[in-house]
């Protein structure tokens, strides 16, 4: 939401151009020119000492009405940062992704601009939190936020969509470009146990790939995601169950 005013001229030009015609009659001691053009529909002899004074307290009381304006805009920009961002990371909190998702959904139908979305999941998130305590968990998230943000290009967009669960749009990025992409941060993500105190803990993640299309809307698209990412960790949950036990090397000789 923006605040404007009823002119596109600036104020400041026009408190200018105001005070240079009024300069001939507010200025004490100074006679005004026999033809000079009337001030704000008032003629030499309406200009009262009365009038004069009125004039200069419009001036002040519109100028202090303008620095108003300028706080209030202030504080209405800080309000709407506010109201997008996740309280415990730096990223957007899912109304806002979910806002910028149907942005990039335009863009891509107008351009014809590929876009994908990725939704990740912290495996294992409960054990850390139950194991540590809930601000071990914090910084769990954190980290993946920090690490998310540091593996992608300022064009695209990450959100936290609510508990241990993220968002990233990838634009310029077909299905097979943000597969890649979203494994290459997925090992970015693995890459380094989480360190809280005393303690380290390994991050594991799980994701899955939405291209996004014109005739999906942005929270199905990210439903889509969703789903994607649990077939995958149950595909893996599979695979892992289905591995053989590692053989007991015996007692040593």
């Amino acid at each position: 939401m923006k605040v404007t005013g009823a002119r596109n001229e600036p104020f400041s030009a026009i408190r200018k151009r105001a005070l240079a015609q009024a300069g001939a009659y507010v200025t004490a001691g100074t006679a005004a020119p026999a033809d000079r053009t009337a001030f704000l529909g008032l003629s030499e002899a309406d200009l009262t000492p009365a009038v004069q004074g009125a004039v200069k307290t419009l001036l002040t009381e519109i100028d202090d009405l303008r620095g108003e304006v300028a706080r209030l805009k202030a504080k209405l920009s800080e309000a709407e940062t506010l109201a997008d961002r996740d309280p415990l990371t730096p990223l957007l909190n899912r109304r806002a992704f979910i806002r910028e998702l149907g942005r990039i959904r335009t863009f891509a139908q107008r351009y014809g601009s590929p876009a994908s979305v990725v939704y990740f999941d912290l495996d294992g998130f409960k054990g850390v939190n139950d194991r540590f305590g809930h601000a071990a968990g914090d910084a769990a998230l954190q980290a993946v936020a920090e690490r998310l943000a540091a593996n992608v290009r300022d064009s695209d967009i990450i959100g936290r969509m609510g508990g241990d669960e993220f968002g990233v749009i990838l634009v310029q990025a077909d299905e097979a470009t943000a597969r890649a992409k979203a494994e290459s941060l997925a090992q970015a993500i693995e890459a380094s146990p989480i360190q809280f105190g005393d303690w380290s803990a390994p991050l594991h993640i799980s994701y899955g790939v939405r291209e996004i299309t014109p005739d999906t809307e942005p929270e199905a698209l990210v439903a889509e995601a969703d789903a994607a990412m649990f077939a995958a960790k149950r595909l893996r949950d599979r695979e892992r169950a289905a591995q053989p036990p590692l053989a007991d090397p015996g007692p040593e000789s």
